[in-house]
C-alpha cells in the first residue's frame, strides 16, 4: 500500500469505525429491549440488578460490538478496494 493510499484510507477507516460504534450501540439497545426485563441495560455498579443479568448484558454487548465492527471494517475495506483498486492492508 503506497503512502498516498494509506493517507486516503486512514480517514475512511476512522469514520467507519465511529459509525460502526454508534450502530453497535443502537443494535445492542434494541436487542436488550426485547430480551431484558428493563428498557435500559444494567449498569455494572447498580447493585439492585443481579450479577447474572449484568454479565449477560456485558457479554451480549461485546458480541454485538465485535460482529458490527467486523462487518463495518469489512465493508470499508471492500469499498476502498473498489475505489482505489488495491487492498487497504
Amino acid at each position: 500500500m503506497s503512502a498516498m493510499s494509506k493517507a486516503m484510507y486512514k480517514p475512511l477507516s476512522l469514520a467507519t469505525s465511529v459509525v460502526g460504534g454508534i450502530a453497535a450501540g443502537a443494535v445492542f439497545q434494541q436487542v436488550w429491549k426485547r430480551i431484558g426485563h428493563n428498557d435500559k441495560a444494567p449498569d455494572p455498579q447498580d447493585l439492585s440488578r443481579s450479577t447474572k443479568e449484568v454479565l449477560i448484558a456485558a457479554a451480549l454487548q461485546g458480541a454485538i460490538f465485535a460482529v458490527v465492527k467486523a462487518a463495518v471494517d469489512r465493508a470499508g475495506a471492500r469499498s476502498y478496494r473498489a475505489l482505489a483498486h488495491e487492498n487497504p492492508t
